[in-house]
């Protein structure tokens, strides 16, 4: 898998990247879980998002945070990651100008990472954010979310309670003009270290009804 380098507002940011053969190609952005709980760009779940959309044709783009693994600076609250992930996007798409989607994905910081982009980049087409954590940080700034995508959550995660999730669902839900798949996966934990392929399947299944619909 290439490697590449960008330069971020803390210095070097780590990434690893596969070219769509297409010029058209779409585009996918994945971000990793929290860096001080481990989290980095070769999470298990954070590596299937990444084959997931590459599979799928997407010029994809995966990276670490500041201070995690070769990417410079110290881990900053969420604030600098946002700004990393703006970064990592601005790479993406200077280097596909005719990409002809784009989308953000996530997992736990990731998807609550994801979704605070999504806000600063209307022309984003989908989103997917696997676990987000509703219970520890505020998600009130999706008024709009601007894009249609699917939440999957763990029926068995000891970390973020469903009910926290449904929440923020509903209150999506009452916006007109985007979808918002919510799922829950039975049995599955925070981690999903025993349900992967459950996940690869449940999100291969939602991304291929989209492109169905809206074809890249």
């Amino acid at each position: 898998m290439p490697e590449v380098v960008l330069t971020g507002a803390a210095g070097r940011i780590e990434g690893r990247y596969s070219q769509g053969k297409s010029e058209t190609a779409p585009v996918a952005l994945i971000l990793h879980p929290h860096p001080k709980a481990g989290g980095q760009m070769n999470n298990p779940v954070t590596v299937q998002l990444f084959h997931l959309f590459m599979k799928r044709g997407f010029s994809v783009l995966r990276f670490n945070f500041r201070g995690v693994g070769r990417s410079q600076g110290e881990f900053d609250g969420g604030i600098g990651e946002l700004a990393d992930a703006a970064t990592a996007l601005d790479w993406l798409q200077s280097t596909n100008p005719a990409a002809s989607q784009c989308w953000v994905a996530g997992y736990s910081f990731g998807a609550w990472i994801g979704m605070q982009l999504l806000m600063r980049r209307p022309e984003t087409d989908g989103f997917i954010a696997v676990s987000p954590p509703t219970n520890a940080y505020d998600f009130s700034f999706l008024a709009p979310c601007p894009a249609s995508g699917l939440i999957l959550h763990g029926g068995a995660d000891s970390v973020v309670p469903a009910v926290d999730v449904e929440r923020v669902v509903s209150k999506l839900r009452t916006q007109k003009g985007i979808t918002i798949d919510y799922e829950v996966m039975e049995g599955g934990s925070h981690f999903w270290v025993e349900n992967l392929p459950d996940l690869e399947n449940r999100i291969g299944t939602y991304l291929d009804k989209r492109l169905a619909a809206e074809p890249a």
